[in-house]
Order: C-alpha cells, then structure tokens, then sequence
C-alpha cells in the first residue's frame, strides 16, 4: 500500500479543492462512483466534515453514500478500552505521593508545604507527556537499543547548555528523566492510546484520508505509517510553499514560508494586493474597544451575515465584549469556553471547602449560605418549607437573614460552638448550623481518594446541594469530574489530607474548560488556532497587539528552546511559526476581518503587532494600498437632563405608630434619616469585628453599675468597702469577656481608671440625700394626638429618688463633663426630656453621668429648665408627627456632622445635588 500526499494552498477554495482530491482518489478511475462509504475520512474536528460534506454535495449533485467521517479521538472510542489506563488525577496524585517524600524537593522548589509540591507534580506530567508524545514513536521496538537511543538523545540535548547551566539543573535533569522513563508503562494515557492507534492500523480493513491544517504529529505520523503498510493512505494538508501563498504575506512573514525540495523559482509577483478585506480598528482602552467590536458584530448582523467570528487572544476584551452583545440580546456561542472554577457551581464548592477550612468563620460561613446551591433540597424542618420552590427560596433567605443578624449582633467572628451558642434562641437556624458543623467535621483526618469522593458526595447531599448541581450544567460536570478523580474500583490507596484534597479538586477545576450549550451560531467565539480551516462571513480578532500577537509562551524548568529543539519538542519559534501560519490562513479563508487593539495602555502607547507592522511595511514598499481603519459609528442618544434635588418623601402612610428617643434625636438630627430608618425599616447590618466596641464597652459598664448599685441597695456597705465591691464586680464581668476576647483588655484597663473617681462621686451623690431606686427600666406611655395615640417607649438606666420623694433620672455616658456639657448646651438632644415624658411618675431632674474622668474626678452634668424641656418636647412631637401623618415631606437637610457617619447616605445622595 501507499502514503500519498496532497497539498492544497490556503485559501477560501479548500474544502472544494480537498472534495475533489478525495474524489479523485476515491473513484481511482470509475468517474460514476456515488458510493464512498468504504473510505474513512479523519478530520480535525466534527465541524470540519459538515464543510467537507457540503463539499462533496456542491459537486457531486443529487444522492450519494459520503465517507465515513471521524475525528482521531472518536475512531479509537470504537475499539475497546484498555482496562490499566490510570485516570489523569490519580496519575497526578501518584507522582504527588512520591514527591512530598522528598526532602530536597521542597527545598529545591521553595516549597513551604507538601501542597505547594503539587503543581510541580503537574508541570513533571507535563514534560514527561511532551517527551513521550515526541520520542515513542522511537522507542515502540521496546529493546535495550531503542533505550540506549533515547538516553543519548536525552545527552546530546543537555549538551546544548552550557556546563555550568548543566551543572545547575542536574537535580532537575535526573528528577525529569526518571519520572519520564517511569511513566512509559501499560498505565500511561499517551503510550496507552498509541498502543490503540497501533491496533486500528494492524487490523485496518478501509482506505484511510487524512485531513488537517498542520503536519501529523509525530505519534500520528507514526500511526498513518503503519495503516499505510495494509491500506491506502491519503493525507491533505495546507501548502505553505512560497507559490502557493499570497505573495504579499509571503513576502512580509517569509518565515512562515516552508522551504522547498529543490531550488524554487517564484516567479515575480506582479500584484501584491490583499485579496482579503483587512482593516484595523485602534482602541483608546478596554472599553473603547469591546464597544467598537460589539457595534462591529451588531452591524454585520444587519447587514445579513450569518457567520460571524470573534477571535480571542485578548480574552478580556473578549468577555467583555460577549457582556455587551447580550445586553443587546446577542447570544455569542464561546468555543473556548471558560475555566470550571469560574462557575457559580464551583464557587460554592470552593465556598464550602472555605468553611471547613475556616472551621466555621463567620463571614465564610454566610457566604457559603447565601449560595444559590446550598439547602435547595434541605430538610422541611430545617425551611419550614411550603409546597412551592418560592416558599423554599422565601424560607432559606428567611433563615440566612436570622443567621447573619444573630452572629452579628453578638459580635461572633468564627468557631463552631461559637457560632451555634450564638443561635441559641433559634432553634431552627442554630439546626442549620449544626448539621453544617457535624458535615465540616467529617473533613478530618486522612483519606485515600475513594473516601475522600465519598465524604464529599456525603456533604453535598446533606446539605442540599447534590440536586441543584445536578439541575445546572456546570454543576453536573463538577460532580462528574469528582466521581472521576478515582473511578470505582480504585486500588490507590495512598492517605492525602484535607489541604491535598482540596488542592486537587482545585487544580483540576482550574485546569478543566466549562462550554455553556450552543444553539445560536450566527456568532461564534473561538481561539485562533479554532479557527483553522474555517470560513466566517466576517472576522474580528480582539487584542491584535505586541501583547497578544505573537502569545508568550513560558519555559518550564531547564527545558529551554536549545534542549527543546535537540529533543524535537516545540520551541518558541515553533510555536510562532505555527501562530503565524493561523494568522495568515485567516486572513486568507474569510473575505472580511478586523483586527482590534488598544492603541493606549496606561496612559503609554501600545503598539500593534509586529507581525502586522511587517505586514503594513510590506504593503507601502510594494506600493500596494495601505490598510484602512475602521471605526464603527455608534448611535447618538440624546438625553434630557434632570438635576438631582434633595429629596424629600411624603409617606403618611407609614406615620409611627411607637417612638423611642434616639428615634426622636435621628428625627430632629435628619427628616429623611428617620424616614429610611424608622420608617421604612431600613438599617445597616452590623460589622463584624475581632476588636470589641465602644457600644459593647458601654453595655459592660451598664451591667456593672446596675449589679453594683442594687447590691448596695439591698445589703448597704460604709463608703470604704464600696470601692472594693464595684472592683470584685468588675472584675467578674471582664474576666468573662476577656476569655472570650483578650481585645477587651484595654477597656477593662481604662475601666480601672475610673472606678475610685465614680465610687468617690457616688457616696457624694448619696449624701446629697439622693438614693438608687432601680435601674435598667423599661417604660411605654401614651401621648394623645389629634387623630390617634403615640407611643413612647425606652429604658431608662437609672432612677434615684430623694427623701422628699422627688425622682431624678440619670443616664450613663461614656464620655467626659465637657463633652456632656456641650451636647447640652447644644439643645439638640432630647434624650433627658423624653426620658421625663416616660416616667409613670413626675420627674424633678434629670443628669448624664459622665464615665470618663477629667482631672481625675468624674461628675454628672444636670438638664436646665426640665420641666420646660418636658412640656416643649411634648409638643414638639405632637406637631411633627402629625405633620408626617399629614404628609409633609422628609428632606434630608442633615449638617455634615450627622452625615458623615449616616447609614443612608447612599440612599439620599448627598453630594449628588
């Protein structure tokens, strides 16, 4: 039998002329034939035969038996598996398991922990499959001379470095040398699928057509060879000899141009024209130029193209640009996919590996919640959940609220009987919380794979989450992809911890590609080596600059191009060559393309690719026309412009019905403060924190004067043992908190400070013939208004009484007499007076208390004219309100001071108007 093969120029004509040479060779004479089923065709990929198929139609007319069409990869899935092959994770895990033995591997490598070792173990991989991919074919003898082969091969290549470069990589030359040589086995994927390609070829029956853009590698050269030895073999490639290019991109990229036989004699060009529409398009930045090659797709589309290409070597321009389509309600069908762990699927897989991680912290912890993945199919008595999926959705955001608000209003930052005692006054959300504890548990210790894919399987269905990944297409390939790590039947029994697992399963999402399902192909999206042999309408290739074009490839360890070439591995030159070779060819199949660039980076000028700088100097030494650029006119809207005011709701609907002073104070400080807050409920959530508050340092403070004043009420102590007491009781309460927090040191600390100054005060207030009656009280008290009834309601920290039966209210301030006095003096604060208007009993005089010292000494600081602030804060209320229920507005004319820390800033947009 033979090897043929046939070289077709790069152009717009090679499916035709690849059908007719298919044709010819099938036929063999026999111009008649329609029947070509016993010929088997091997394309790149399935897209490729509906071109060739079409082909063949366009010229054969009528009926006819086509080929049979395969790409390599699915013609060996017609043959039997081999049982050995090892799953590529557990082949990584295996070499991982030998290397974390190794000592001197973390030290060679800067690793800081077993972990860090495995992307090395996957880098090795990496190297040892180039090796095995170029240097099999060599080795298939399987004797001592095929070995003694290689190991030479393997010298002359180190040789290429200099001696010192040797002498420093020979640590890293045997470490690859031997993890090559050790997975040339039954058990290797890549000398296990050429062991397959070998059989098909041994027990060929068909005549075989090879079709593809570039040369056969060298395991599938070594595959034709042997199908050739018993059938007839026909290879189709492209021609990359100087005749048969445009002279223009074969005069301005001769290295691109393969060399020739013999001596060549092109015979002078006398047109160096493009035959192709090429024009380029320079951005000022990202944005810039995703909108120009949005427009760009959005007008072809008008024009009646129904082929459209954008080539991505700048994939965020790229995204972008498939943001913008869509909005336009566009569907873009992305060849190249994204990385798995892009996906809202993984994140909440990575999101609860956080948890476990985290051991229950807080802020990962309600992240993990919130995820749309997590507690869809969760026990009903966990959700309370109704007969529909809202009230399931209704219900966990319900729970997860309760969650988030009771962590944090107890200042709760992680640690999971933490977390859970913090929820003991729900039952239902601390259930939750629970079973998340009790899964997060179970992710201990050290497993082998099996196990490991078990306990997570486990999690994910406890908690609720197997279902909604399996209703999501990037989820049903995350569960696929576990279940693949280690098929059943695994005998790899080597333990990995938590840290090893999860590195794992993170390596292998990153590594793996998620493609959304494609059904709208007017715009495709690819890489631009997708688009070998393919015919657009249109093209448009984003981020065609010096950055991009040519792509940068990274050398890995000692493989530099000199060992590389020695070896027959592909160098960076290769690799260009064949990168310009896709440039050219689509620049010669489609009859329209863009290139797009940012002419601008960082305020720096950002040059286009030196490749089609060659090109635009080729064009002008050859006097043929320059090439265009194009911009694409975007539509000018025309907007109306509508100043911002302050705004100033009406909402008599929503008149309070129940007051408090600080809501009062919020009221008076700000109209449309209190609307968004006390109207409408809104209020931020509180910050989490690992340093305690002065809010919790003043609830301390509370606690500790109301305990050390009732006692003394009850059980009296002379003035010299009260010191002690309210110490010991201090004492007690801080020595809890600090337990839990040593943050809360300081504030103890500063605590101390104050206590002899306030027991001196107090035993002064006292023999002024004032007495502790209680504190920490709550009152409600009606206050009649023209139409209805308000409600006043607080909690007074103290009330003291005379012997002439006279009640003063006092309240706890943590701050010192002169700040005290001004917030009097001020008259902006109502708190005292609202305070009066709550009692059940009429009050004398009311006082803050000052908990800071000043000059050692603290004090109280009285309210003037009390029974006048009483009356006139009465009538206040009364006018105000009732002007809210008549449906005045509620401007937000706060001063800066009461903006500069307001929660709803964002909402009335001050400094916008």
């Amino acid at each position: 039998m033979s090897l043929k093969s046939i070289f077709i120029a790069p152009s717009a004509n090679f499916w035709p002329a690849a059908a007719s040479a298919l044709l010819a060779s099938c036929r063999a004479g026999e111009d008649g034939m329609r029947d070509f089923s016993h010929w088997r065709v091997i394309l790149p990929t399935f897209a490729h035969a509906q071109l060739l198929k079409a082909a063949l139609s366009a010229q054969l007319g009528g009926t006819f038996l086509p080929p049979q069409f395969f790409t390599l990869s699915g013609l060996l899935m017609t043959m039997p598996p081999l049982p050995n092959v090892l799953p590529a994770s557990e082949r990584l895990m295996r070499l991982y398991a030998e290397l974390r033995q190794h000592g001197w591997l973390k030290k060679l490598f800067t690793a800081r922990r077993n972990t860090d070792l495995l992307p090395l173990a996957q880098t090795l991989l990496a190297l040892s499959d180039e090796l095995t991919q170029a240097m099999l074919p060599s080795l298939h003898g399987g004797g001592d001379a095929e070995d003694g082969a290689a190991e030479q091969r393997w010298q002359q290549a180190l040789e290429q470095l200099s001696p010192d470069a040797r002498k420093l990589l020979s640590d890293e030359t045997q470490l690859v040398w031997s993890i090559w040589k050790s997975q040339l086995d039954a058990d290797d994927a890549i000398a296990a699928r050429f062991s397959q390609m070998l059989q098909l070829a041994e027990s060929s029956a068909q005549p075989l057509i090879w079709i593809s853009s570039v040369a056969p590698e060298p395991l599938e050269q070594a595959f034709l060879d042997a199908y050739a030895r018993r059938q007839q073999v026909l290879t189709i490639t492209l021609d990359w000899r100087a005749h048969a290019l445009s002279p223009i991109y074969a005069l301005a990229w001769p290295e691109m141009v393969e060399a020739a036989d013999g001596a060549e004699q092109m015979p002078p060009a006398t047109d160096y024209a493009l035959a192709t529409e090429l024009a380029l398009c320079a951005a000022q930045n990202v944005e810039d130029e995703a909108v120009q090659g949005a427009q760009m797709v959005i007008d072809w589309l008008q024009a009646g193209k129904t082929s459209l290409a954008i080539v991505a070597q700048d994939r965020v321009v790229a995204r972008r640009i498939r943001a913008l389509l869509e909005r336009a309600q566009i569907h873009v069908a992305d060849e190249t996919g994204w990385k798995l762990s892009t996906t809202r699927a993984a994140s909440a897989i990575s999101a609860w590996f956080d948890v476990v991680t985290a051991r229950g912290e807080t802020t990962a912890l309600l992240d993990f919640l919130k995820s749309p993945f997590v507690l869809k199919a969760a026990a009903s008595d966990l959700l309370h959940s109704g007969q529909d999926e809202q009230d399931s959705i209704a219900n966990k955001s319900a729970l997860v609220m309760k969650i988030e608000l009771l962590l944090r209003r107890a200042n709760v930052l992680g640690e999971w009987r933490a977390v859970t005692s913090a929820l003991s006054a729900a039952p239902a959300e601390q259930k939750t919380v629970a079973l998340l504890a009790q899964q997060a548990g179970l992710f201990s210790g050290r497993k082998n794979l099996r196990d490991w894919i078990a306990t997570t399987a486990a999690a994910l269905d406890a908690l609720g989450m197997s279902a909604a990944l399996n209703a999501d297409s990037a989820g049903q390939q995350i569960l696929q992809l576990l279940q693949n790590i280690a098929p059943p039947g695994n005998d790899f029994s080597a333990l990995f911890s938590f840290p090893e697992w999860r590195a794992l399963v993170n390596l292998q999402l990153d590594d793996t590609s998620f493609i959304s399902a494609i059904n709208d192909r007017r715009v495709v999206m690819l890489p631009l080596n997708g688009a070998r042999l393919r015919s657009f309408d249109a093209v448009l290739m984003v981020g065609a600059d010096a950055d991009h074009l040519p792509s940068q490839p990274q050398e890995t360890l000692f493989f530099a191009n000199t060992v590389r070439r020695e070896l027959g591995l592909a160098t960076r030159e290769s690799r260009q060559r064949q990168q310009l070779r896709d440039v050219a060819e689509l620049l010669a199949l489609n009859p329209l393309v863009v290139l797009s660039w940012q002419a601008y980076k960082d305020g720096e000028p950002n040059p286009v690719s030196p490749w089609i700088q060659r090109l635009q100097l080729t064009l002008a030494r050859t006097g043929a026309a320059a090439l265009p650029e194009l911009r694409a006119a975007i539509a000018v809207q025309s907007l109306q412009p509508r100043p911002s005011r302050m705004p100033a709701p009406a909402a008599a609907q929503l008149t309070p019905a129940r007051l408090t002073a600080s809501a009062y104070n919020s009221f008076i400080a700000c109209p449309y403060q209190f609307f968004a807050r006390r109207m409408l409920g809104l209020a931020s959530l509180d910050e989490l924190s690992d340093l305690p508050e002065k809010r919790d340092y003043g609830g301390w403070l509370h606690e500790i004067l109301e305990t050390y004043h009732e006692s003394l009420r009850d059980q009296p102590l002379p003035p010299s043992q009260r010191e002690a007491l309210l110490t010991a009781i201090s004492k007690k309460l801080f020595d809890a908190v600090i337990s839990k927090n040593a943050a809360a040191l300081g504030y103890y600390a500063r605590w101390q400070k104050v206590i002899a100054p306030y027991v001196a005060w107090a035993n002064q207030h006292e023999a002024e013939g004032w007495r502790f009656v209680f504190g920490e009280q709550a009152y409600e008290k009606l206050l009649p208004l023209a139409e209805r009834d308000l409600t006043l309601h607080g909690r007074i920290d103290r009330i003291d009484e005379n012997d002439a039966g006279e009640r003063a209210v006092l309240d706890y301030k943590t701050n010192n007499l002169l700040a005290l006095n001004k917030k009097l003096k001020d008259h902006e604060d109502h708190q005292l007076a609202f305070y009066g208007l709550l009692s059940d009993r009429p009050v004398a005089s009311a006082h803050y208390v000052a908990l800071e010292t000043t000059k050692d000494k603290v004090g109280d600081v009285s309210a003037p004219d009390y029974d006048q602030a009483q009356g006139a804060l009465a009538t206040q209320i009364r006018i105000n309100v009732e002007a809210i229920a008549g449906g005045v507005g509620l401007p937000a004319n706060g001063v800066a001071a009461v903006c500069q820390y307001c929660d709803v800033r964002g909402l009335c947009r001050k400094g916008a108007w």
